[in-house]
C-alpha cells in the first residue's frame, strides 16, 4: 500500500531529506505514523527536527526510525530528561512491514527517511524502499539536473 498521494493544503513539511534522493534510487515510497513523546510534540510544531543522518531499521519485526534529531525545547518539563536522538517506532501496516522485511533480505534494498510532516495534526514520515547509487550514477544526476536548468534557462531567454 505505498502512497503517492498528491499534496493537499492540510500538509505542512517539517523536516526534508534532500540527500536521500542524492544517494538513492528510491524505488517506492510508504507513509507512516510515528510514535512521539509530548515534548517532541512541541518540538516538531516549532520545527526543530533533521532528518540529514537518519536511517529506517527492521528489529523484532518492527520498524525503527533511528539518528532523527528532535532538538527540546527551553520551556519542555522540568521533570523530563528529553533525547534528542533516541529510536523512535515507526507505524506501518504488517502487510507493508512484510513487503518491507522481503525487499530488504532478498533484494538489498535499504529504508530510508524521506521527509517528516503534518497530516491533519497528526505527524507522519515518509520512507523510501531505495537501492544505493554508485559515484557515476550520482554524476548522472547532476549532468541530468544541470541541463534541466540550462533548458530552462534557454527556454527563459528566447521569450
Amino acid at each position: 500500500m505505498s502512497t503517492n498521494k498528491p499534496k493537499n493544503s492540510a500538509q505542512k513539511l517539517i523536516a526534508d531529506n534532500r540527500k536521500a534522493t542524492y544517494d538513492y534510487f528510491i524505488e517506492e515510497r510508504f507513509e507512516a505514523g510515528i510514535v512521539l513523546e509530548g515534548w517532541e510534540v512541541k518540538s516538531l510544531r516549532a520545527g526543530r527536527a533533521q532528518l540529514k543522518e537518519s536511517y529506517v531499521t527492521l528489529r523484532n519485526n518492527e520498524v525503527w526510525l533511528l539518528g532523527a534529531h528532535i532538538s527540546p525545547l527551553g520551556t519542555s518539563s522540568t521533570h523530563i530528561n528529553p533525547d534528542a536522538t533516541r529510536s523512535r517506532k515507526l507505524l506501518l501496516h504488517r502487510k507493508q512491514i512484510d513487503k518491507l522485511i522481503g525487499a530488504i533480505d532478498r533484494k538489498g534494498y535499504t529504508l530510508v527517511p524521506l521527509k517528516l510532516y503534518f497530516d491533519n495534526n497528526r505527524i507522519k514520515t515518509e520512507i523510501g524502499l531505495a537501492k544505493g547509487k554508485k559515484a557515476a550514477d550520482k554524476r548522472d544526476t547532476e549532468k541530468e539536473r544541470d541541463w534541466k536548468r540550462e533548458q530552462a534557462r534557454i527556454v527563459r531567454n528566447r521569450r
